[in-house]
């Protein structure tokens, strides 16, 4: 029997997922507008990360597939609530988007506890999102300044998923096990 060799969905999804969230933490430190964010947001953020789950469904991750799936619907919401304000058709305040992400660090954290027997790459990547998102819920509710903190977290986040993107290309590309990506932070045997 002939078996073809398919490409890693994962590579996609790590790609879009730390794009789009490299992008907006530049829009929380001021440093560009909400444009390419939205523009983002929906196209690789969002459609690309949901092709890679149902992707990742098809290989038979659980993982990836409920990953890239939610966080691509994470970034097509959050257009959408963006898109929504700016043409005043339904106003989300600033508590309503903080129950968002309070919504989202919840599921963030059960993917949190997963990561920890992936990977520690996988596990950094979730650390740092579960305490930006930790830091997002507060700067929504009282505490403004922290926006910064997390956006300087969220930025690792961002890199870490895409140190795993690289090392899933280059590694494969190579032969070689060039770039590693840890150990399993938690062992069950």
């Amino acid at each position: 029997m002939n078996t073809i060799k398919l490409g890693n969905p994962a590579v996609v999804g790590l790609s879009g997922f730390g794009l789009t969230t490299l992008l907006l933490q530049f829009h929380n430190l001021g440093w560009c507008g909400l444009g390419p964010i939205v523009a983002m947001g929906f196209v690789f953020g969002g459609l690309a990360q949901l092709i890679a789950g149902f992707l990742e469904q098809k290989t038979g991750n659980n993982f990836g597939f409920a990953a890239f799936s939610s966080y691509g619907a994470f970034w097509i919401g959050l257009g959408i609530i963006w898109m929504l304000n700016y043409f005043e058709l339904y106003t989300s305040s600033k508590t309503d988007v903080g129950l968002y992400l309070v919504a989202w660090t919840l599921l963030t954290i059960i993917f949190w506890i997963g990561s920890l027997f992936i990977h520690t790459a996988m596990a950094v990547t979730f650390s740092t999102l579960a305490i930006g998102f930790i830091l997002l819920d507060l700067a929504h509710f009282g505490f403004p300044q922290l926006t910064t903190y997390a956006a300087y977290v969220l930025i690792v986040c961002a890199l870490a998923a895409w140190y795993m993107m690289a090392a899933i290309i280059i590694n494969e590309v190579s032969g070689k096990q060039l770039l590693k990506v840890g150990k399993p932070w938690v062992k069950v045997n």
